[in-house]
């Protein structure tokens, strides 16, 4: 991943790379990498995201079509 560096300031890009890095999950991934999970576990939170991101796309959804 890169970033550039413009007129020398360094806070900015550095800034720009940690919302990069944010937004690709690479945050998320450490802190869940730091501990073992069990596999039971590993599974009951995946399905879980996988429910929260479906009814979030089911929420954009029905606001787009403006029912809410």
């Amino acid at each position: 991943m890169q970033v550039q560096v413009r007129d020398n300031n360094v806070d900015q890009a550095l800034r720009a790379l940690k919302k990069k890095l944010q937004r690709e999950g690479v945050f998320r991934e450490m802190k869940l990498k730091q501990h073992f999970e069990k596999p039971s576990i590993k599974k009951a939170r995946e399905k879980a995201e996988a429910v929260r991101r479906a009814r979030k796309l089911a929420r954009k959804k029905l606001q787009r079509e403006g029912m809410l």
